[in-house]
C-alpha cells in the first residue's frame, strides 16, 4: 500500500496546508492597492488635516496587514491547527511591548533631560 492511499484511507488525517486560489489572490491584490491608494489620495489632496490624515495611514497600514496575512499568508485559525495564528498573536503581543516601552523610556528620558530655566551651566 502506498502512501497516498494510506493517507487517503485515514479518517483522522487532515490536510492542514493552506491552500491559495486564484480568486483569493486577486482579492487580496485588489484589496492591497484600495488600501494603498486611499491614504496616497489622503496626502496629495490634503483631504484631511494632518493628525487625522496620520490616524487614516495608520488605520489602512493596520488593515493592509491583516489582509496580507489572510490572502497572502493564509493564516486562520485552522491552519496547523491555530498554531500559526497563536504564534503571530504572541508576536503582535511582544512588539506591541517592545514599541510601548521604548515610546515611553524616550519620552521619559526626554521629559528628565530637558533643561530648566534658571539651571544653565555659570548660572549659581
Amino acid at each position: 500500500m502506498d502512501v497516498e492511499s494510506s493517507h487517503a484511507a485515514d479518517p483522522h488525517h487532515e490536510d492542514f496546508a493552506p491552500h491559495g486560489t486564484l480568486k483569493g489572490y486577486l482579492t487580496g491584490f485588489v484589496l492591497s492597492v484600495i488600501l494603498t491608494a486611499i491614504p496616497f489620495l489622503l496626502v496629495m489632496t490634503h483631504a484631511a488635516g494632518p493628525a487625522t490624515t496620520a490616524v487614516l495611514i495608520l488605520a489602512m497600514a493596520l488593515i493592509q496587514i491583516v489582509v496580507h496575512m489572510v490572502y497572502f499568508l493564509h493564516l486562520n485559525t485552522r491552519t496547523e491547527g491555530g498554531w500559526t495564528f497563536l504564534a503571530t498573536i504572541f508576536t503582535i503581543v511582544l512588539v506591541v511591548i517592545a514599541i510601548s516601552g521604548s515610546i515611553w523610556v524616550m519620552y521619559n528620558l526626554d521629559i528628565n533631560m530637558m533643561p530648566m530655566p534658571g539651571n544653565e551651566i555659570g548660572q549659581g
